[in-house]
């Protein structure tokens, strides 16, 4: 293997380097994954979850793309809920607990049984870098195995330095030890790097609990799942999680830590995720507060290791306990390991394009916590992303990208290439300007057509996705079309406190008001006839039923992001020289400089760049 050139190596074995392993060995290219640990594939190093608020949803755009995040989650889920049920279709989350153990190893597993894929187990030390193109890498050993594109996925790793209290070591992860050499080699090429730091809380044994004291939090009772795939059924039985709170009692011995935190002693000089905050960043911060949950999540079907949400600290071991302790359900608690912070090197994401490929240097791709992004989740997406534009760039076709009104991951790399960040990035519903277009039910409608096309999403797929919205489309056509007498629906209005109607009118019109469910509207004869005849599934119902009732505001978004979305066909030359137009302001000019947008849209979205400055730009490029 060390004599092969190989067309993609993947550096790191995390959530990113998974996906990408996986996108570009699917796609023919001859794959090579490295990384410190094999049995470490896919660790799940923080919450034993997937999904949530709008990481749903890039779950769901992972799976029709192709990826494996959705099969992976759907085999090793212990309970399965859509947050935000309440709220409209745009918000709702689908969201797993997972089994780490299962998780890790139905990972493997699925790579293992992947063709074009190669493994090995050592520390990747450097990059192979000739006249500005990346040709191979190099590891501690010393080996050099050459490549055609290297992608990058190092997690926590780079330099990576773990904190509990006074204490501080080396080390990408728990009992893992830092990658060394490529920081170094990338900032000697030109490249900007800076600090991130994340945490995680303390590991507790549930023997040791007493659950009878926290509030029960099951899962859904009808769960559904993430993958478009029959690769599983939805859970018969479930796990649940518990919920418990801080108090004042908890607040004060934390603070008596405060002296030792390397948070508030200056050790710890990197930002953390602004909305994960640690425990003792949250009592600081919020001291109006007597309290903050905690959820008690359960790691697995049958180990007694229990995950502790929302008590993600750095302090001191000791300080920890004690306070823990205190905890209603927790008095008698035994620890796994103790909670701890880890800061690491990142790469300002300005300086990649939207393939995820680095402007420095051609054929390397940086996808992950490398980009300064923070959850399983968006690290999958880049991973995904990366591993399909450089086995793409390979084999020598177009590149692969996705617009913001296209999809979550779309909206996540255009905020990281045009906007960069200084703290670690979470995807959130209110990044996406075209949410209601975005939903998690229509993700295999939005990009199983384009993960078919790049060869990942399998013919079976693709005949799959289109019955089903077919179905749908002729399910809605029905509403449109089907009338209604007064007789007939006023009975099922009168029930629900919704005006009557004098005189017989399209059924559409009836269900498009916001009281009425379909659960109401099957009670019309004919609409439950039409169920039956045409052996409709859930989804399908689910689905007329999204579009009937969001008719408009999915129109008047569609249209909306049509008319923002031409500026993205205006390309902007490559290399273009911005120091010529002196009627645009400096900042403009610089940034412009900086970041090199390659449509006119993508800099209009560049901090300090003004609508005006636009203009002139278009001015200029006669516009």
């Amino acid at each position: 293997m060390f004599n092969e050139v190989y067309d993609v190596i993947v550096v790191g074995g995390g959530h990113a380097g998974s996906e990408a392993a996986a996108a570009a060995a699917n796609m023919g290219s001859k794959t090579l994954l490295v990384t410190m640990n094999l049995q470490n594939i896919a660790q799940m190093s923080c919450n034993p979850a997937m999904g949530g608020i709008a990481k749903g949803q890039i779950v769901r755009e992972i799976d029709a793309l192709g990826g494996y995040s959705g099969i992976v989650s759907d085999t090793s889920a212990i309970q399965f809920k859509m947050l935000n049920k309440s709220k409209g279709p745009a918000m709702w989350s689908p969201r797993v607990q997972s089994d780490r153990m299962r998780f890790a190893e139905d990972w493997r597993l699925l790579l293992e049984g992947t063709p074009n894929l190669d493994f090995y187990q050592e520390m990747v030390s450097g990059l192979l870098v000739e006249n500005h193109k990346v040709i191979g890498v190099k590891t501690s050993l010393g080996i050099s195995i050459k490549a055609k594109s290297v992608v990058l996925t190092n997690g926590t790793f780079l330099n990576g330095l773990i904190h509990i209290g006074d204490k501080n070591f080396g080390g990408g992860r728990a009992g893992e030890r830092a990658a060394t050499g490529i920081t170094e080699q990338l900032v000697n090429l030109g490249f900007e790097s800076g600090r991130m730091k994340t945490g995680t809380p303390p590991r507790v044994d549930g023997r040791s609990l007493d659950y009878s004291k926290m509030l029960e939090q099951p899962g859904d009772a009808n769960p559904e799942k993430f993958s478009y795939l029959d690769t599983t059924k939805p859970l018969e039985k479930q796990r649940s999680c518990h919920m418990t709170y801080t108090s004042l009692e908890v607040h004060d011995l934390l603070r008596e830590g405060f002296d030792r935190s390397p948070m508030f002693n200056g050790r710890i000089k990197s930002l953390g995720p602004r909305y994960c905050p640690s425990i003792e960043d949250k009592i600081n911060r919020f001291a109006d507060k007597d309290k903050h949950q905690l959820f008690i999540e359960p790691e697995g079907w049958n180990t007694c290791e229990v995950y502790v949400n929302g008590f993600s600290t750095s302090l001191p071991e000791d300080v920890q306990f004690k306070a823990l302790r205190s905890v209603v359900g927790f008095e008698n608690v035994k620890f796994f390991r103790p909670g701890y912070a880890i800061e690491y090197d990142y790469f300002p994401p300005t300086q990649l394009k939207h393939t995820l490929e680095t402007k420095l240097v051609d054929g390397l791709y940086f996808a992950g916590q490398i980009n300064g992004t923070t959850g399983y989740e968006e690290a999958a997406s880049q991973g995904l992303m990366a591993g399909i534009n450089a086995s793409l760039k390979v084999q020598e076709k177009d590149p692969f990208t996705l617009k913001r009104d296209e999809a979550y991951i779309g909206v996540l790399v255009d905020d990281l290439i045009t906007k960069g960040t200084e703290e670690p990035y979470r995807m959130f519903t209110s990044r996406a300007e075209y949410r209601t277009l975005l939903r998690q039910d229509n993700a295999d409608k939005r990009l199983t057509p384009k993960g078919f096309e790049l060869g990942l999403a399998s013919e079976k797929r693709l005949k799959r996705m289109e019955e089903k919205h077919e179905a749908a489309e002729k399910f809605v056509d029905f509403f449109e079309t089907q009338s209604v007498k007064p007789e007939v629906i006023n009975p099922i209005l009168e029930s629900k406190k919704s005006a009557l109607v004098k005189q017989s009118g399209k059924l559409f019109k009836v269900f498009a008001r916001p009281n009425i469910e379909m659960d109401d509207i099957r009670k019309v004869e004919s609409v439950e006839a039409y169920i039956q005849e045409n052996k409709l599934d859930s989804e399908v119902i689910e689905q007329a039923e999204i579009q009937v009732k969001y008719a408009g505001y999915i129109a008047k978004e569609k249209n909306n992001a049509d008319k923002l979305t031409r500026l993205e066909y205006v390309k902007i030359p490559e290399n273009f020289d911005y120091s010529k137009i002196k009627s645009m302001s400096f900042e403009a000019r610089e940034k412009l400089k900086k970041i090199q947008p390659t449509t006119v849209s993508q800099a209009s979205r560049i901090s300090g760049v003004s609508p005006n400055d636009i203009s002139v730009l278009l001015v200029y490029m006669g516009r």
